[in-house]
């Protein structure tokens, strides 16, 4: 590994293939925004695979933080572009590569093994349900992560999966997952000085739509939450490959006028402001950024209870919980903060306490520059507030 030089900042490019503008995309964004200028140069670099790929984390990085670039690949999966990786660390003297996604995970360590820099991947989630050829590579990048100096997952289920995959424990950090609470500052300001409630009820979702975030089962519990209260609607903003089929199968039910599907939004903090209620009926999350966000603005929460989800709700505390796959009991929950108004609002208080307590992008940031700094042999109290 190479030795820091202690009198600059660290250089770290963060790498990442984007799949769309998700958790792990907004993560890089947080991290960037959050990250010490006079401690840490934090560049960006994107892989570009198509001339339809959604590159919104690479136009929206903050370029005061450090600068983009762009990685030109033949298809999914072009090993051509290590050679263009390796350039771009020399280039930029970049002293660790972080790397998000098993793409990003096998191109970024080879990278990393060439230049003789630090690697250290953080695993935002894996995918289930998935076709013979990407199970294959997402398998090759789970295997990769025992060869990174460090991993350092989102979540206590990301932590358990590290020891499944054989990723030695001195290598796994656990960092917890934060939000970026400097982008939700307008949104939070006077949080008591918001619109009050319509009589209507607007129930959210925003996340992929894709097997594993169970859109069928929040389609479901919404049409037997309207049933009982007919002035409900439901919103889902966001993209997939199930979009179609589940648009499909909004169209099927009695609520179908009540449902709609809004596509990628960029005003989808606003969104989330607006709705009396946020529902995330996943079967597989870190700590999903989508929760955080939600609770940070002041909307209540109610989700499927699996891991990562239980470390940001406590069932009644900071928001409402069904087992996972129970879509009747999910309708019950929203049905509670339909007609309780006061619990509503207990919820999203809380809910906003614990996460400005717990889990803020900043404090991930700082734990971050020291793990950097550790792996450099330049161990010191960061000076991040």
């Amino acid at each position: 590994m190479k030795p820091l030089q202690p009198l600059r900042p660290l250089n770290v490019l963060q790498f990442i293939t984007p799949s769309g503008f998700y958790g792990a995309e907004r993560w890089v964004l947080a991290m960037a925004n959050n990250c010490d200028s006079a401690r840490m140069v934090c560049d960006l670099v994107v892989t570009r695979e198509s001339p339809t790929q959604d590159l919104t984390v690479a136009e929206l990085y903050p370029r005061e933080k450090g600068a983009v670039h762009y990685l030109d690949m033949r298809g999914r999966f072009d090993l051509r572009a290590i050679q263009q990786l390796c350039r771009i660390i020399r280039e930029r003297d970049i002293d660790v590569i972080h790397t998000h996604g098993y793409k990003s995970d096998l191109l970024g360590l080879m990278a990393a093994r060439r230049t003789g820099i630090t690697a250290v991947s953080t695993p935002h989630g894996f995918s289930g349900n998935v076709g013979l050829k990407l199970r294959t590579f997402i398998k090759l990048g789970t295997m990769a992560l025992r060869y990174f100096d460090a991993v350092a997952p989102l979540s206590t289920q990301l932590l358990d999966d590290m020891r499944r995959f054989g990723v030695p424990d001195q290598r796994v950090q656990f960092i917890e997952n934060g939000v970026d609470l400097t982008e939700l500052e307008a949104l939070r300001r006077d949080l008591a000085s918001a619109p009050a409630r319509s009589d209507s009820f607007h129930l959210g979702y925003v996340g992929q739509i894709i097997p594993r975030k169970g859109i069928r089962d929040l389609l479901q519990a919404f049409n037997a939450l309207w049933q009982q209260v007919p002035h409900a609607r439901l919103s889902l903003v966001g993209d997939g490959a199930q979009r179609a089929d589940m648009e499909a199968f909004a169209a099927t039910l009695p609520a179908a006028a009540h449902i709609e599907f809004l596509g990628f939004r960029s005003d989808r903090l606003e969104l989330v402001r607006s709705f009396d209620a946020f529902a995330l009926t996943s079967s597989l999350e870190g700590i999903p950024r989508c929760l955080m966000e939600a609770m940070a603005i002041g909307t209540p929460v109610v989700a499927y209870d699996i891991p990562g989800v239980d470390q940001l709700i406590r069932h009644e505390q900071t928001g409402l919980l069904a087992p996972l796959g129970d879509w009747q009991t999910l309708a019950n929950q929203l049905r509670r903060l339909a007609q309780d108004a006061t619990l509503a609002q207990q919820l999203a208080q809380q809910g906003r306490a614990l996460v400005d307590q717990r889990f803020s992008a900043q404090r991930m940031a700082t734990e971050y520059d020291q793990l950097f700094r550790r792996l450099l042999g330049h161990e010191e109290t960061p000076c991040v507030a």
